[in-house]
């Protein structure tokens, strides 16, 4: 072996191509173990560093380039996932917590490392590591649908004043280490950080503006901006004396409000999730000393076990004492504990700097790196458990019996609209091939809801518009459009087309939609062109800008032979709701029928399977009068049990749900295995993101 890799050519390209293979090749095993994707990269650098195969360096150039962009990534996207608009609402919550939070750990590490011996510096960085807290389990309390309930708001919230708090403890630590540190410097020092935040905050957000007034609005020129701004706070950060790491996150914060939810900033946190995030992870495990690993596990066993338990205890500790304040009950009480329990994105990093200052030594930076493990595993499950009990399975009366929600203006007050019917179904033409099945689906639901249906396509505009390529363009839709309106006919249906030019064909079919007050787009759409993540799809851009639902339909048949409906529910909310009624307005339109599925997670109580199962019942109840059946079955992979039950049936109708990374990584995503896996036809149906 070591004659193999003394073959191999001193080039940092070889680095880079071990990295992208590690990142590609490691997650998804662990991820099989039921293991966080972030443990496999650091087994991996230790494996790839110098005490095992050597076959990275630690030093490098392009380890330590790749390892300060992704931990500047990292704390940006840490700052991204935070919604200031939602802390500004729950402000007295989130900053309750936030000090309990951040406070009684904070004692608690400083305590703890005084026992062991540590100087007052140590000490105190210590405890701001465990001060902080990383919402890895984020998607979890996403795809349960409780992420506006209280505790969870105030947990999230939380997080901003915790993050802050412990770079500022880095930020003094690492100026006492250096002699720098009296109360003269100390105020000095954060007079400047306050006026660096506030310039971030502020000046991000009006140079954003002014930069997209002037050179437009386009996907690249804001990817490039975050990507300029993210690296500008850090450098800034640097110059007053404070880590690169404090600029990022300030950075994340200020870039929420310019760029808003959207597809940038997905991809933003698609690039930094598949790329940047997960080669720091490696480049941390390079630095871990096997032997000392050991030794933390051996002869500083007593450290490791109790740094794990004091944050453990402390953060449980923390949620308890807010309690009697909020009238917390112990279930948001336990969702509190285990949201805050992950130590990743902070910690990591400021352990990172606090070892590279010289104020913590190696030996506790791999203590901390084992507390980080077991916390990123323990939090999501505890998660899991406790948060799954906060879900209510019950909707107003007003919200079960109703479809489709009114997006814009009521059809009254449409003066140039001359078409009565307040249903209007968009489908936008662009594939003969499966032009057929698409306006038939319309057809059949505008027929049922005694509305009709819009075919759209859209050109390409030219600088000249009597370009031959747009004249041959719009000939191409007009007869893509006549088509479309003899189907509609034949199918006994409304149909107005619309011809549109636009420079861009998915802001094209969103506009018309708005124009037209469209109550739903139907989109066809390959499972190659939705897994086209990183610079887009039409279906994607559609996806995020549309006012109104969108339904991208999959067809392999006739949509009149579509007789059994597979709809997985994992509770009840009203965009779950609406994902129902859309499967039974199809259904009731040529007699199909629906299957309810509910996978159930082990840790659910059976109480609370019967309330849901009641609420479902109640939600089939007060739509179109259909035959359905409820299945409920017990499974720790959902994806494979959708697959299995879904050979049985002719369509499955799935709801769209934006994925977020926790800490950068993004977790695995039943819709898509659904996807690429299923036989049989499929509807993916979400709601605008506004």
């Amino acid at each position: 072996m070591a004659g193999l890799l003394s073959e191999l050519p001193n080039s940092p390209i070889i680095a880079f191509t071990i990295l992208l293979l590690v990142t590609l090749i490691i997650p998804p095993i662990f991820e099989r173990l039921r293991l966080p994707g972030l443990v496999g990269l650091l087994a991996a650098g230790v494996i790839l560093g110098p005490s095992a195969l050597g076959l990275l360096d630690p030093a490098g150039d392009v380890e330590t380039l790749l390892s300060d962009v992704g931990k500047i990534y990292l704390m940006f996207v840490a700052g991204l996932e935070i919604d200031l608009k939602d802390f500004k609402r729950t402000r007295n919550r989130s900053l309750g917590f936030g000090f309990t939070t951040f406070a009684v750990p904070l004692i608690a590490g400083i305590l703890l490392s005084r026992v062991f011996g540590f100087n007052w510096i140590a000490a105190v960085l210590v405890g701001s590591l465990l001060a902080s807290h990383t919402l890895l389990a984020y998607p979890i309390v996403m795809r349960l649908g409780v992420t506006k309930e209280p505790s969870v708001t105030a947990t999230v919230g939380a997080t901003i004043f915790t993050d802050i708090g412990a770079l500022l403890v880095l930020a003094m630590c690492v100026a006492a280490q250096a002699g720098e540190f009296s109360a003269q410097t100390v105020v000095a020092q954060l007079l400047m950080l306050g006026i660096f935040a506030t310039t971030v905050l502020v000046g991000i957000d009006w140079v954003g503006k002014q930069y997209f007034r002037r050179n437009g609005d386009r996907e690249g020129n804001q990817f490039l901006f975050v990507l300029a701004a993210v690296f500008v706070a850090a450098v800034g950060s640097q110059l007053i004396n404070v880590d690169k790491i404090v600029g990022a996150f300030l950075a994340g914060l200020a870039v929420n409000d310019v760029v808003g939810n959207g597809p940038v900033k997905e991809k933003v946190e698609f690039v930094g999730g598949v790329l940047f995030i997960p080669f720091f992870f490696v480049c941390t495990g390079l630095l871990l000393d096997l032997n000392l690993l050991m030794e933390s596990m051996t002869t500083n066993l007593a450290f490791t076990i109790t740094l794990t338990v004091s944050l453990i205890s402390s953060k449980f500790l923390a949620a308890l004492v807010i309690k009697p304040f909020y009238g917390y009950s112990w279930t948001q009480v336990f969702t509190m504990w285990s949201l805050s329990l992950p130590q990743v994105a902070a910690t990591l990093a400021a352990a990172l700097v606090g070892m590279q200052q010289g104020i913590i030594s190696p030996l506790v930076f791999n203590a901390v790196i084992v507390m980080m493990l077991v916390t990123s595993v323990a939090g999501p499950l505890l998660t899991a458990r406790y948060a799954g009990k906060l879900v209510e399975p019950k909707l107003p009366r007003a919200e079960l019996a109703s479809l489709w929600f009114d997006y814009g203006d009521a059809p009254e007050n449409r003066a140039d609209f001359t078409i009565t019917g307040p249903f209007t179904v968009v489908v936008p033409i662009y594939n003969p091939v499966t032009q057929h099945y698409l306006i038939e689906m319309a057809a059949l639901l505008a027929s049922h809801e005694g509305g009709y249906v819009i075919p759209v396509t859209v050109a390409r505009a030219h600088v000249h518009m009597d370009d031959p390529h747009l004249l041959t363009a719009l000939g191409q839709c007009r007869k893509l459009l006549h088509r479309a309106e003899t189907l509609s006919r034949e199918l006994n249906a409304q149909a107005y087309s619309v011809l549109r030019i636009d420079d861009d064909v998915s802001e094209g079919i969103t506009r018309t939609a708005r124009e037209q007050n469209a109550s739903l787009i139907l989109l066809g759409w390959s499972r190659q062109g939705f897994r086209a993540k990183l610079f887009g799809t039409l279906v994607d851009e559609v996806f995020w800008s549309s006012h109104c639902p969108v339904a991208v339909a999959r067809l392999l048949t006739e949509p009149t032979e579509i007789r059994g409906i597979l709809v997985p529910m994992k509770n009840v909310t009203p965009q779950a709701v609406r994902t129902v009624r859309f499967a039974q307005v199809f259904a009731d339109s040529h007699g199909a029928a629906v299957t309810l599925l509910h996978v159930r997670d082990r840790h659910t109580p059976d109480d609370q399977i019967k309330a849901l199962e009641a609420a479902l019942s109640k939600v089939m109840a007060d739509g179109p009068k259909i035959s359905w059946n409820l299945l409920t079955i017990d499974s720790d992979n959902p994806a494979e049990v959708i697959l299995e039950i879904a050979q049985t049936h002719d369509m499955i109708v799935l709801r769209s749900m934006r994925r977020r990374t926790a800490g950068g990584l993004a977790v695995s995503d039943v819709t898509h295995q659904v996807i690429d896996e299923a036989t049989c036809s499929l509807v993916l149906f979400g709601e605008p993101h506004t």
